[in-house]
């Protein structure tokens, strides 16, 4: 009889914790819990955490992450504005806003990631049909933005219509009218889209070559422009660099031949006050001299004896 009441006893233990355990439910920080009934939503969402009641074994807690949760489309081939097929990857983060409308609408997680690879990529190939290559591949006109380059630009069209193609709109600004779309339909299921990015962009084979050559084109020309630029720096540099050396090479020189000038007009002076002392030195000086540059030791002269220029040698008493 003992036994057969302990048995009793424990079963009765058993419901209990399972009535309990039922009956009270715990909602974490990072969740929120919506109420089911026969399936059917009831009360309003919970989102403060703690611990909570229910109606065992007819009620059911569904739990919803309240943190950013990741999105991850696959690589999708998209042609844009100007027919060129890209190879297009996105990404997203979004999270759950409305519980119970989220529950009604897409159920669960793997749901809401249908649902929004719907809208993302609608969103995403709208966007790129309706803008050029280039406002996807490049995100600003940093090349071109120089107002001397501009202005160098302006002046050849053919460089604007080829290689340095000038963006109206941008990969930032693109991702952010994605954005905007996609804000406008995920409500309708309970979720906030906080961010989309493009990933990763790449060309199929048959548009990469073209865009490498595009690519280094541009990088080409706007080295040749800069170059050029520094050319006519320089050339300028260079002429005011000439201008100024003529000018002061023009002032040394007149200032030297002043000063020479006025150097041989003082030793002109010295010269004469010295001779006018004793004219007959300065003429046996300058005889001596006349000799020192006429002989060498290969000079051969044929004169007479009385030729004025043999004086000295045929009367070294000069002093008459």
């Amino acid at each position: 009889m003992r036994a057969f009441l302990s048995i009793i006893l424990a079963i009765l233990i058993l419901i209990i914790l399972l009535f309990l355990s039922g009956t009270f439910y715990t909602v974490p920080q990072t969740q929120q819990v919506v109420i089911t009934q026969f399936g059917k939503p009831i009360g309003n969402p919970i989102i403060e955490p703690g611990l909570h009641f229910k109606t065992p074994f007819v009620q059911k807690a569904h739990y919803f992450d309240k943190r950013l949760l990741e999105w991850d489309g696959a690589p999708t081939q998209i042609p844009t504005k100007d027919k060129k097929y890209i190879w297009l990857d996105t990404t997203a983060r979004w999270k759950i806003v409305d519980p119970l409308l989220f529950l009604q609408t897409v159920y669960n997680e793997l749901g809401a990631a249908s649902k929004l690879g719907d809208i993302l990529n609608s969103a995403t190939r709208d966007s790129i049909t309706n803008h050029p290559l280039v406002e996807a591949v490049r995100n600003s006109n940093r090349i071109i933005k120089n107002s001397k380059t501009k202005k160098a630009l302006s002046n050849k069209k053919n460089i604007i219509s080829n290689a340095l193609d000038p963006i109206q709109v941008g990969r930032a600004e693109m991702e952010k009218l994605i954005l905007e779309e996609t804000e406008k339909l995920a409500p309708e299921y309970g979720i906030q889209v906080v961010d989309v990015r493009i990933k990763r962009l790449n060309y199929i084979s048959a548009v990469r070559e073209k865009v490498y050559d595009r690519m280094i084109a541009e990088r080409k020309r706007a080295a040749e422009m800069e170059r050029s630029e520094g050319q006519g720096k320089k050339a300028v540099i260079d002429g005011k660099r000439e201008k100024e050396l003529k000018l002061i090479e023009s002032n040394a020189y007149r200032k030297a031949e002043v000063i020479m000038g006025k150097a041989d007009a003082q030793a002109t002076k010295i010269y004469t006050k010295a001779y006018s002392l004793n004219p007959e030195y300065y003429s046996f000086k300058k005889t001596v001299e006349t000799y020192r540059k006429t002989f060498d030791d290969k000079t051969t002269l044929i004169l007479s004896t009385d030729n004025d220029y043999l004086k000295i040698l045929t009367k070294p008493d000069y002093s008459n």
